[in-house]
C-alpha cells in the first residue's frame, strides 16, 4: 500500500472543521464535496467498514462528515510514512492540534485531577492508571510522564502508530510507557482506568461515512474504559464544547431507557451498573478569534466523570 502523499495528507487534515465553544465556521460546500471525493477515492480495506454499514441510510449528512481521516487505511499509510521519516531523519511526526495544544492539555489535566474531589482516587498521581485512547506517536502520554503520570498505556488501532510510538519512548527515556494495538470500538481491553485521554480520536471516528453509529459505539466502549467515579478528557477541533455536552447527554438518556427496561426486568445488578457522564470542566485558556461575528477558539478540551 502506497503512503499518502504530503499533498493528501495536507488535504485530510485541512478536512477537519474549525469550531468552538461558540459556534463553528463550516467548510463551503465546494470544499466539502472535494474532501469526500478524496475520501471516496482513497482505497479502504475490508476492515474500514463494520458490519454495521450494511442497512445504513444517509442522513444526508455524509458529504460533509466523510473524509480520509475516517480511515485506518488512512493512518496506516501515515504512520508508516511517519516511520521512515523516524528512522531517516529522526522527527516524531505530526502532533495534532500542536504542542502548545497538547502541553496545556497535559499541565490542565494534571491541575484538575489534582483538585477533583474523589474519595476512590489517590491525590498521588503516580498511582493514576492512565489510558491514551488512539496515542498516535504517543507524545501527549509523555507529556503526562513530565505532570508525575506514571501508570501509562497508550493504544491504536494503526501497528504502524503503535510502533513509532514504542521507538520515541526508548528514545525520550520513557520506557515505562505501555502501548499496545487496540481498536477503541472493539477494545480487547478488560481492565478500566482512573484517567482516560482522547486527543483527536473522537473526532477521526466521526469523519467516517458511519460517522454517528460508531460515535455511539465509542461511548459504549468508552463507558467500560473509565472507572466508576473516575475521568475522561476529550480534546477536539471538530467538536465545540456545547456539542459535546449533547453529545454525551443524548447516551445518557441511552442508559436511562436500558436501566428502565433492567428495572421493569427485575434485573437490578445491571441496572446498578449503568453509570452516566457528569461534565466537569474545559479549557478556557486557548487563543481565541472573531468570524462572522461570533467568537471561539479552534480547539476544546472537555473533561467529563463517570458517575
Amino acid at each position: 500500500m502506497a503512503a499518502a502523499s504530503d499533498d493528501e495528507r495536507s488535504v485530510a487534515a485541512d478536512s477537519w472543521s474549525v469550531k468552538s465553544d461558540y459556534g463553528s465556521s463550516a467548510l463551503d460546500d465546494d470544499q466539502r464535496q472535494a474532501d469526500a471525493d478524496v475520501a471516496a477515492s482513497f482505497p479502504a480495506t475490508a476492515s474500514d467498514y463494520s458490519s454495521d454499514r450494511d442497512g445504513h441510510e444517509s442522513d444526508g449528512n455524509d458529504v460533509e462528515a466523510a473524509s480520509m481521516l475516517g480511515f485506518q487505511t488512512y493512518w496506516d499509510s501515515s504512520y508508516a510514512q511517519d516511520l521512515t521519516n523516524f528512522h531517516h531523519h529522526g522527527h516524531a511526526g505530526e502532533v495534532w492540534f500542536g504542542e502548545d495544544v497538547m502541553d496545556t492539555v497535559a499541565t490542565w489535566t494534571k491541575d484538575l485531577c489534582l483538585k477533583t474531589e474523589t474519595a476512590d482516587i489517590s491525590k498521588d498521581l503516580s498511582t493514576w492508571s492512565v489510558l491514551d485512547l488512539g496515542t498516535g506517536n504517543g507524545l501527549l502520554l509523555q507529556a503526562l510522564a513530565k505532570q508525575g503520570f506514571s501508570d501509562l498505556t497508550g493504544t491504536d488501532y494503526s501497528e504502524g502508530a503503535i510502533e513509532l510510538a514504542k521507538k520515541l519512548a526508548i528514545r525520550d527515556g520513557f520506557t515505562n510507557i505501555n502501548f499496545l494495538v487496540d481498536d477503541v470500538l472493539e477494545t480487547k481491553l478488560e481492565k478500566k482506568f482512573e484517567l482516560v485521554m482522547d486527543k483527536g480520536t473522537l473526532d477521526a471516528i466521526g469523519l467516517h461515512p458511519d460517522g454517528p453509529v460508531k460515535r455511539m459505539m465509542y461511548w459504549d466502549s468508552v463507558a467500560n474504559l473509565v472507572a466508576p467515579g473516575s475521568i475522561l478528557v476529550i480534546t477536539s477541533c471538530n467538536n465545540t464544547r456545547d456539542e459535546l455536552l449533547r453529545e454525551v447527554e443524548k447516551f445518557n438518556q441511552k442508559l436511562l431507557g436500558i436501566k428502565c427496561l433492567d428495572q421493569e426486568a427485575g434485573n437490578e445488578t445491571n441496572n446498578k451498573e449503568k453509570l452516566a457522564f457528569r461534565y466537569l470542566d474545559h479549557v478556557r485558556t486557548y487563543p481565541t478569534f472573531r468570524f462572522g461575528g461570533v467568537e471561539g477558539s479552534r480547539v476544546c478540551t472537555v473533561a467529563f466523570s463517570l458517575l
